[in-house]
């Protein structure tokens, strides 16, 4: 069976088709980051304008990589959470051709796509398993019994910890998006020359809150001599304290919850040294590490799609409606 995935949640355009039986058969993306960058983020109106020029041509082209003759079985799209306009163009394209294909549609929730993407590598994730999703929108950290069935234990009070590497990427005038630019610099800083508070470490819970690291590392700038040897060290010292604090709450949910599992997935699970770190960390556990590759870090439709073969039988849908959430929580999925 032939899942075509589609993926638009927020600033790329994503098509990608997944077998059930050969796996991954074609993965395409195409990325606005340099249209927003100018911006110094997303600019939801150009978005959703983009994506509705470039989702039929990337369509097309995937299409042609598989034989005609054995067509796609079903749709799946990102249903949210997401940007309204963006999602909206890639529900009512899969709505368009579920009708036009006679084939039906999955609404799949992103971060889902993202929990389960460690295994488009072929690493089959065992449950129940911890999951820190981490992104441009979301922080969380969320236990998952099984596939479908996730309680979240921690989440982000305010912005994410994507977020807050973008902002301060644009403090910086790195410009968008901001954590592969921060981590780059980062490298050139030097260790302790500053030392930013881990928030929210030492207050019960797992919840995040990364807009007081960004006020903090906004007011060490200000005073700075703003030289390029400046920049590199608040750099680093900014990620060391991200990238902590993501770990010492990872620690404290394994402690909790007893399980040694750990899924790192979303854009910021790319950060090298967060993958090193968590490395070291569950060595300690003696557990079991999920990250996947660089190139399903980032939103993609390869997860949509593989989301989509595993929701088949049960969320499988034939109707015209058009059908987005942009608040979509994880939380509110079904277990398959």
């Amino acid at each position: 069976m032939k899942i075509l995935g589609i993926e638009t949640s927020c600033d790329e355009t994503g098509i990608a088709i997944y077998d059930t039986n050969l796996g991954l058969i074609v993965n395409k993306l195409y990325s606005q980051s340099r249209i927003h960058s100018k911006y110094g983020g997303v600019v939801p109106e150009l978005a959703a304008r983009k994506h509705s020029l470039k989702i039929i041509p990337l369509i097309s082209s995937v299409l042609k990589k598989i034989n005609k003759n054995n067509f796609v079985n079903a749709i799946a799209y990102t249903g949210g959470p997401g940007l309204v306009g963006s999602l909206l163009v890639g529900a009512t394209v899969a709505a368009s051709l579920s009708y036009a294909w006679k084939i039906p549609k999955i609404s799949i929730n992103h971060m889902e796509g993202h929990l389960l993407s460690p295994m488009l590598n072929s690493d089959l994730i065992k449950f129940p398993a911890l999951a820190l999703l981490v992104s441009g929108g979301h922080t969380q950290i969320i236990r998952c019994d099984k596939v479908g069935k996730y309680v979240i234990l921690g989440d982000s009070l305010d912005d994410a910890a994507g977020e807050a590497f973008d902002k301060v990427s644009k403090l910086l005038g790195l410009g968008y998006p901001g954590g592969r630019r921060i981590s780059e610099l980062a490298k050139k800083g030097r260790s302790k020359k500053f030392f930013f508070p881990r928030p929210m470490t030492n207050v019960p819970g797992l919840n995040f809150s990364f807009s007081g690291l960004k006020t903090f590392t906004s007011n060490i700038y200000s005073y700075s001599s703003k030289d390029n040897q400046s920049k590199a060290d608040i750099a680093r010292a900014f990620e060391d304290a991200v990238i902590d604090t993501l770990i010492i709450k990872c620690r404290r949910a394994i402690e909790m919850t007893g399980i040694k599992r750990l899924i790192i997935a979303g854009g910021v699970s790319a950060n090298i040294k967060l993958k090193k770190e968590a490395k070291k960390m569950i060595n300690i556990y003696q557990g079991s590490l999920y990250v996947p590759s660089k190139k399903f870090s980032t939103d993609n439709a390869a997860m949509i799609a593989y989301a989509g073969s595993l929701r088949y039988k049960k969320h499988k849908d034939f109707s015209l409606k058009i059908s987005i959430n942009p608040k979509w929580s994880i939380a509110d999925l079904v277990s398959i």
